[in-house]
């Protein structure tokens, strides 16, 4: 497999590493809340929209290639935020399985 180069000055934008935490509310259900376990530096790449219908409103879905330094700890749940936009997490992949970077397939929420 080909070695992917990424020059680490690409990754210019500042991202908030956050997980989930469920607090019980008190009547059998949950809550869930974004707790941040870190910043760290990324590279966004818009990919795509996807368009639809929804009640008879347009509505459409961004999607961002996000690649990062190689961590262990990305899990499915997780997202990004940057400011008021939140990038949640579907897939990731090791583009050339050498541990260097991740590279996330992410959805922009809120939009």
């Amino acid at each position: 497999m080909r070695s992917v180069f990424l020059d680490p000055g690409e990754m210019t934008a500042r991202l908030e590493l956050e997980v989930p935490v469920e607090t019980s509310d008190g009547q059998g259900g949950a809550t869930v809340a974004f707790v941040s376990i870190g910043s760290l530096w990324a590279r966004v790449e818009p990919v795509g929209e996807v368009r639809g219908e929804q009640a008879g409103a347009e509505v459409f879905t961004l999607t961002h290639r996000i690649w990062l330094r190689f961590r262990s700890d990305i899990k499915a749940g997780m997202r990004f935020s940057k400011g008021a936009r939140v990038f949640a997490i579907g897939t990731w992949r090791d583009p050339d399985e050498t541990g260097c970077y991740l590279v996330c397939l992410c959805e922009e929420e809120g939009r």
